[in-house]
């Protein structure tokens, strides 16, 4: 009888096979439980069918089953679980007469898998609670559970429990705990835990260290782990390679990348796709694209990675028509692109200014229903606005779902790379409200639009969050710091940060030599000059400017001469218009209008508006009219709309008691619509910016402003200031000229700083035109006295005003 029982169950166990592969049920036809196969046979054909994930077969095989073990309880539960059908499996995990520490690591290891952290751990707690000890392999999925998602402080209280029991002297386990701390960003405790076992090193836990520093971003410490592991004779395998790989690609080890793939070859493992990528990605951020396209080509498998990778690789040395040329490659060979492959490509498009190429690849985005991805919207977005259309960029910005700090740096940043600082201080409170803390990125942004707005309290607020938050700076930051610092006129605390800098690169060291200039001190901007030079960096561009800008201010002529020579013959820099205008501006301050005139016909460039302003600014200053009605015909003809040649050319013929010419000009500015920008000045306090114009009476405090500018205006007088008439309007008789110039916008900003900044803190005025001579002269006598430092910031410097003395050297 026996017998014939065995060949039933054997007859029935081929059946179901072959009825399986025709797509019917055995069940249609046989039912185990009341033909007599044993337990054993069940359970064996039980856990065949959870292996081949034939789930509900499963399940209608356990419900037949008349005697149900331990062991068929457990099978069924890892079914569900392991499938994730976690509801089902905790379902019958509640239904099992008796619960050992295997069903308990069943129903665990589900949860685990599938990253249900709360229920994973409320089990793991519950379990323990029962008194029930858990096994190795319950904590090994803790344990993977841990580093999968980072979970740091559950990997510690994990530990800790393995300590109490022993089990950290479990070679599985101890793996576990390398494992999580590595992938949890803690490669020192890893480390200490690797090198207090030498002896249950297997090939998994020297994976996990290789993986772990690589990760971490220690290329060379993972490359001599590697090493280690081969002398100590222990196999690679298709997890370590891509890890070594990796470190590799970090630090531009090609030679040692090329051994480890000769390793590769002789163990075998050549095919595995994972391991081609690996090669792919090192060979094309090590800059061997040769080597990186044969594997590539050679690839059984065309792997969307490899792909992405190669393309990578390129867009990083530049190489942006071959990341193209591949992407086009992608489909020719109909290769489906993924969310990774399009951030790449709408970069290079980007770069190369490609508007129509990036819209064709936006439209193929929607048509591949990749729009929806944050790092596909995050590209668009940094595309459209590198490419100037904000517009576009802020509806692909809106459109992101689930909005990363990514995504709102490349909307501010591509805000301030167009010149839009206001926008960028509102997306920033925007970005804060949204609760999305900012990145260096974003902070070096803010930190620009404060300076180009000249909001120092804000600028100072940002400064101080970046210090409590104990964001890590970087040089972006710090560089922007210190223009920020110097373009609201506070050169010692630019200066404070530069010393607190522990890297510092030729944008560093201009930005202090620019700030010194602007704000009156030459000599200190060549003092920094020379500093820098000392150091082996080389100055730039820019560099040039500012010290040009710094001898013409200080009136070092011989020192400007000095360094407009130096630029070509010993630094190989072409000087431009800007540096053209810097030398002109130096001349004509000296009254050299005749070496200003030779110097702009000999430019080996065409002159720009700057260098005819410039020319005409010193003929203004020296009465020159013949040659400063040529510098404004000739900036005339390059920005007839701008004002500026009209009012010098009116100023200077008025000076020239040429009165007709002057009304004239003034004619004639007013019959081509062109109107002179009114004068406004304005002060930051308490966060808040106070605009005054010309004869402005629209302040709340109104009164007690021109109470007080009333007050100052007898006070200077007395002490020796007398009003310039040659900055009032000439239509009018001599009290209204005088009434006019007290009434200018800078009066009125000290009048209400007079009111309302504390004694001993300097007076911050801004004005959006050059400070009139009149109002220089007034402010000079202001400083002295009412003993105030007084801060005034035009287009083209800082005038720092102290007991009577400004920083700009009078050049009116």
């Amino acid at each position: 009888m026996h017998k014939l029982d065995s060949r039933i169950s054997n007859f029935a166990h081929r059946a179901s096979r072959e009825l399986k592969n025709i797509g019917f049920s055995c069940f249609s036809y046989f039912s185990y439980g009341t033909i007599g196969s044993t337990l054993v046979d069940s359970n064996r054909l039980l856990n065949e069918f959870s292996k081949s994930c034939r789930i509900d077969e499963a399940r209608q095989l356990f419900d037949k089953m008349l005697g149900r073990d331990e062991f068929t309880w457990n099978t069924m539960i890892a079914a569900y679980a392991n499938s994730g059908r976690l509801s089902e499996a905790r379902e019958l995990f509640y239904e099992t007469p008796s619960r050992s520490p295997i069903t308990w690591s069943s129903l665990i290891s589900g949860y685990c898998r599938h990253e249900c952290e709360t229920e994973a751990f409320e089990l793991f707690w519950q379990m323990r609670m029962e008194g029930q000890k858990p096994s190795k392999f319950t904590l090994g999925s803790v344990l993977r559970l841990c580093s999968t998602l980072g979970l740091f402080k559950r990997g510690e209280q994990i530990h800790g429990y393995t300590v109490k029991t022993s089990f950290d002297l479990c070679d599985f386990v101890l793996t576990g705990l390398v494992d999580m701390y590595a992938k949890c960003k803690r490669i020192s405790e890893a480390e200490y835990l690797f090198g207090m076992s030498p002896n249950s090193r297997n090939h998994v836990m020297w994976t996990a260290m290789v993986t772990g520093y690589s990760q971490n971003g220690d290329g060379l410490k993972a490359i001599k782990c590697f090493r280690a592991m081969r002398v100590a004779g222990v196999e690679c395998n298709q997890f370590t390679f891509p890890g070594i790989l990796t470190a590799c690609a970090a630090v531009s080890a090609n030679i040692f990348g090329a051994q480890v793939h000769g390793c590769i070859v002789r163990t075998g493992f050549r095919a595995n796709v994972f391991v081609q990528s690996a090669l792919v990605d090192m060979y094309s951020k090590c800059g061997d694209f040769n080597s990186a396209k044969r594997m590539l080509e050679n690839m059984e498998v065309d792997d969307v990675v490899s792909w992405n990778s190669m393309i990578v690789g390129c867009v990083r040395r530049g190489l942006l028509k071959e990341a193209l040329g591949l992407f086009e490659k992608m489909h020719v060979k109909d290769i489906k692109t993924d969310h990774f492959t399009y951030p790449s490509v709408l970069n290079c498009l980007a770069v190369m200014k490609e508007i129509e190429n990036a819209k064709s690849v936006h439209c193929l985005i929607i048509k591949t229903g990749f729009e929806a991805y944050v790092l596909v919207g995050n590209a668009l977005v940094d595309t459209y606005a590198k490419q100037g259309n904000l517009d576009r960029a802020y509806q692909m910005f809106n459109l992101i779902p689930n909005k990363d700090v990514i995504s709102w740096t490349s909307l501010v940043t591509g805000y301030a790379f167009n010149g839009f600082p206001e926008k960028v201080i509102g997306l920033f409170c925007d970005m804060r409200i949204a609760g999305v803390y900012p990145d260096q990125f974003v902070i070096a942004s803010i930190l620009s639009a404060s300076a180009e707005l000249t909001i120092l309290e804000f600028g100072q607020q940002i400064h101080a969050n970046c210090t409590k938050s104990g964001l890590q700076s970087s040089l972006s930051v710090d560089n922007s710091l210190v223009t920020m610092y110097a373009k609201c006129g506070c050169i010692e605390e630019a200066n404070r940060v530069f010393d607190l800098m522990g890297t510092r690169n030729v944008i560093t060291w201009t930005a202090l030599i620019v700030g010194y200039a602007q704000n009156g001190r030459g000599r200190d901007s060549l003092k920094f000059y020379d500093q820098m030079i000392a150091t082996g960096i080389h100055p730039d561009f820019i560099t040039f400017i500012g010290l040009l800008f710094a001898c013409s201010h200080a009136g070092l002529e011989e020192n400007g001469r000095s360094y407009f020579e130096s630029m070509d013959k010993v630094y190989g820099i072409k000087p431009g218009p800007e540096h053209y205008a810097c030398m002109i501006d130096l001349l004509g301050r000296s009254g050299k209008l005749d070496e200003a005139e030779e110097l702009l016909n000999q430019m080996t460039v065409e002159p720009d508006a700057t260098v005819w302003k410039a020319l005409l600014a010193a003929c203004r200053v020296h009465g020159n009219v013949e040659l400063g009605e040529r510098a404004a015909k000739n900036l005339l003809e390059l920005e007839p709309s701008n004002a500026v040649p009209y009012v010098l050319l009116s100023n200077m013929y008025s000076a020239a008691g040429r009165w007709e010419d002057a009304a004239r000009i003034r004619k004639l500015m007013k019959s081509v619509g062109i109107s002179k920008e009114p004068g406004c000045s304005w002060i930051e306090m308490s966060s808040q910016v106070h605009r005054f114009m010309s004869e402005d009476r629209g302040h709340p405090r109104t009164d007690e402003i021109y109470s007080k500018l009333d007050e100052v205006m007898i006070l200077i007088k007395e002490a020796g200031y007398v009003p310039d008439m040659n900055f009032a309007l000439h239509d009018m008789d001599e009290e209204g000229k005088e009434l006019g110039l007290a009434n200018h916008s800078e009066k009125l900003a000290v009048a209400f700083a007079l009111l309302t900044v504390p004694a001993r803190a300097p007076i911050r005025i801004f004005k959006n035109l050059r400070v009139c001579g009149d109002c220089h002269i007034a402010m000079k006598y202001i400083s002295r006295v009412f003993h105030r430092h007084i801060i005034l910031r035009d287009p083209n410097c800082f005038h720092h005003f102290k007991e009577g003395n400004c920083s700009c050297g009078d050049y009116w």
